[in-house]
């Protein structure tokens, strides 16, 4: 049985199961489920943003424009490519 075939029956069972074996489901999972980090909440990752921007805000670093990014990772990409088909 593929991976996916699995995937789909539990996700059907656990939509029909009751509240007892789904309780029981998560217990055996839990220590495995990693919940998705939320950095807006994390002080240390906000500060740095802040500081970040305050640096852009007065002149001490500079910002890259995303479609100077987008244009630059083209031309690297072409250039990539035309090198290795030689």
């Amino acid at each position: 049985m593929t991976t996916a075939t699995i995937r789909e029956r539990l996700y059907d069972y656990i939509r029909v199961a009751d509240d007892k074996k789904v309780k029981a489901i998560y217990t055996l999972l839990e220590d495995q489920i990693v919940p998705a980090a939320d950095w807006s909440e994390d002080e240390d990752c906000m500060a740095e943003f802040n500081n970040r921007i305050k640096r852009w805000e007065d002149g001490v670093d500079k910002a890259i424009p995303l479609a100077e990014v987008k244009a630059e990772l083209e031309r690297l990409d072409k250039e990539h490519s035309t090198s290795s088909a030689k």
